[in-house]
């Protein structure tokens, strides 16, 4: 009788081990027939946490000395970036940023959040959004992705001006303040804020999105995410 049990406990197991390899090679080969890519546009802003001064000339905010991070915004759309692909609904997920030398650090904590790889845009100007637009525009030619990704505004010039603009010069579908979105074979369906309530578009891809506060929340990272993050490439242009 005992054996008995230990064959079928036995069988039992061997069936489960092969049911799960099957499930994993199908999910592995529906990832690389997937070849949907995201590219989400991320800014460094002076931590919102920081006391903020002012120059003396009274030209700009001094972040000489200020902690800097990702935009909340970006943050976002990161997240959501990175859900997406979690979901098996895109493969890859690219970030892009225009700074000096302090940007990789952002670049670094979007790759930790769960981003692929990176591509850096070096400049030691003060760019206007329609500049910003313009780069990001000869990025987004190259790169080819299926979904924009950016957030609705930065905190440091609050402009809401960029994904727009970026929209306009692609030639693109848009839906700003997005705080929902689902995908469905090649088209996408947001749900966006307006001053009277919510509003429903349906687009089709590829297309440029703004995030929204009641979008995600981001995720905290972790250590190894970390470290991963750095083994991850970086593109500097």
């Amino acid at each position: 009788m005992e054996r008995s049990v230990m064959k079928g406990k036995w069988w039992i197991n061997r069936y489960w081990k092969k049911q799960k390899g099957f499930w994993l090679i199908a999910f592995s080969k529906y990832m690389k027939e997937s070849p949907m890519k995201a590219l989400v546009c991320v800014k460094q802003v002076v931590d919102h946490n920081v006391r903020i001064r002012i120059k003396r000339d009274h030209s700009d905010v001094d972040i000489s000395d200020s902690k800097l991070s990702i935009n909340p915004f970006d943050e976002i759309a990161v997240e959501e970036a990175v859900r997406l692909k979690e979901r098996g609904l895109i493969s890859e997920v690219v970030v892009v940023s225009i700074g000096n030398t302090g940007v990789g650090d952002v670049l670094r904590t979007a790759l930790a959040a769960g981003a692929d790889r990176a591509i850096y845009i070096l400049t030691k100007n003060s760019l206007t959004p329609l500049i910003v637009a313009k780069t990001i525009t000869a990025i987004t030619r190259n790169e080819k992705p299926d979904i924009i990704l950016l957030g609705k505004q930065a905190i440091d010039d609050d402009c809401n001006q960029v994904g727009q603009m970026l929209a306009a010069l692609l030639d693109l579908p848009q839906a700003t303040n997005v705080s929902e979105i689902t995908i469905s074979d090649n088209s996408l369906t947001a749900v966006r804020e307006v001053d009277g309530g919510l509003e429903t578009l349906n687009l089709s891809l590829p297309a440029v999105l703004t995030t929204d506060l009641r979008l995600n929340t981001p995720r905290n990272i972790s250590l190894p995410n970390v470290i991963k993050a750095k083994k991850k490439p970086v593109k500097e242009i």
